[in-house]
Parts: structure tokens; sequence; C-alpha cells
């Protein structure tokens, strides 16, 4: 197959939606229900590659429909950096993620699958972020925002959280939550073009 195909949006991520609108895509979406829970020991990059493998097959796809799922962490001092919300006490938990993250550069990873038929594509984009320094004012007038508690990392780039990043390194669609130039070329592998 090539050329245009039907597309499918394994995430609800209302981030991912508007990065593919950017392309004048046409799109479903369609929420994939799986455990997003790290296993023991498992590392930030093969966290994301999991997640995005699982994602792409957990949804209902025609043999012709593209499924483009993806899924995104922070990655600081080893450790997979959570949505905030997920944790019992959601404000100490974005606290302790940006304190983490204040003067250091961390790393966003990005699993991102694209699926055709019975063949899937996958791979991870890594993107460091530095963050400025951090006073305690500036956590707390961040989650005050709310716009925190919903993001791997604790913060989201393309939102008030930006104001705190000093310097990217990579793709700042990956960041976002959608590395474009990578699932685009994922899907040219498997014969279908985005981008016209």
């Amino acid at each position: 197959m090539s050329g245009a195909a039907r597309v499918v949006l394994a995430s609800s991520s209302p981030r991912r939606r508007e990065l593919l609108e950017r392309l004048g895509l046409t799109f479903r979406i369609a929420s994939p229900d799986i455990d997003e829970t790290p296993l023991p020991g498992e590392s930030p990059i093969a966290y994301v590659t999991r997640l995005a493998v699982e994602k792409a097959h957990a949804v209902a796809a025609a043999d012709d429909e593209l499924v483009i799922a993806a899924d995104t962490t922070v990655e600081a001092d080893g450790l997979i950096l959570a949505k905030p919300n997920e944790a019992a006490d959601a404000h100490a938990a974005a606290v302790a993620m940006l304190r983490r993250l204040s003067g250091r550069t961390h790393a966003t990873h990005t699993g991102v699958a694209v699926r055709l038929g019975d063949r899937t594509e996958h791979e991870v984009v890594t993107t460091e972020v530095t963050f400025v320094t951090l006073s305690d004012a500036d956590i707390e007038w961040y989650i005050a925002t709310g716009e925190p508690l919903d993001k791997a990392g604790a913060y989201a780039v393309q939102g008030a959280g930006g104001v705190f990043v000093e310097r990217i390194d990579g793709s700042v669609s990956n960041v976002v939550g959608l590395p474009l130039h990578t699932v685009a070329r994922l899907a040219a592998g498997l014969g279908v073009s985005l981008t016209r």
C-alpha cells in the first residue's frame, strides 16, 4: 500500500491530537486500555517502547488503517517520572519532580509505534531538556496553574512550563509527546506517506 491511508491515533492525549492536526491529517481517535505500571527493574526506554507497542496493538483497526501510538516519560537520575496525578499525593509528587529537574538536564523519551495490518514499526526518540534553577515560589506558582498534574515529569513545554526550559537538544515535538519526524519516517517504512 502506498500513498494516503486512514489513520487511527491510539491516544487520548490532546497534545498528540494537536500535533497530528498540524500535519493536516484526518484521523480517528481510539483510546487504548492498557496497564501502564512499570515492570520491576524496567528501564525508562524499555518502558516507553513496551507501552507504545502495546497501545498500537490494543486498539481495533482495519488492515488499511495506520495506527499511531506513543508513550512519553521523563527520566532523571535513571528514574521514570510519571504523571503526578498517578501518585497518592499529586501535589507532593509534582513538587518532588520539579525539584529534581531544577537547574539540571533531563531526558524525555517517547516510544513510537506504527501498525498497518500485521506489520509494526517502533522506535524511541530521546530529547535532552535543560531547566533553569527553580525556587520554591516558582514551583508553587506552576503547580497552582494545574498544568503539571497530568504531565510526565510534571511540566508541559508547550504551556506555562516552557518558562522553565533553558535549552532543548533534539526534537521539540518529542517533548510534547509525539516526534513527528519519526512518526512520518516509520509510516513511510510501511508504505504510507503522512505528508501528501
